[in-house]
């Protein structure tokens, strides 16, 4: 069985973020959705709202699972048996930060190997931080992230 990680802040969780998780739970037998808990940055959501958000867009797709970690991402995938991390690609700047990050972990742990996904052309500009700007500005949000985020956005933006 060949266990995938898919990795990411998802704050919040965006359409190219599920078409990477709905085309790597074609791909591999199961797929978790790591939510990295990044101390070093102050997240719009917590990590708790983030794993729900992420489990409720991903509850279709029986192989993917949805889990909080912290620290460094090989250490997270040997805990739970997984030789394969996606990472999906946007733009030739993510390439390079991507490749770094990939050999960086090879070096650490030569077991896992990482698989690199062009993101759909659709949503080759989007990002979390884009969609929250967007957000703060009043734009329409149905074209960037999942029906059930966008109530929980606004919500979030207007306690800020």
């Amino acid at each position: 069985m060949i266990k995938a990680i898919y990795p990411g802040s998802f704050d919040p969780v965006t359409l190219g973020h599920l078409d990477i998780i709905e085309r790597s739970a074609r791909m591999f037998d199961q797929v978790i959705v790591g939510v990295l808990n990044n101390t070093a940055k102050k997240p719009l959501f917590s990590i708790d709202e983030r794993v729900i958000m992420l489990q409720n867009v991903v509850s279709h797709l029986e192989n993917v699972t949805v889990e909080a970690f912290g620290g460094l991402l090989v250490d997270f995938a040997r805990i739970k048996g997984s030789n394969v991390i996606v990472r999906g690609l946007r733009a030739l700047t993510d390439f390079d930060v991507e490749m770094q990050m990939a050999q960086s972990n090879r070096l650490v742990a030569p077991e896992v190997d990482t698989v690199f996904l062009s993101t759909s052309t659709e949503y080759s500009f989007l990002s979390s931080s884009v969609v929250k700007e967007y957000a703060r500005y009043g734009v329409t949000l149905e074209e960037f992230v999942p029906g059930s985020v966008i109530e929980r956005l606004k919500e979030k933006i207007a306690e800020e």
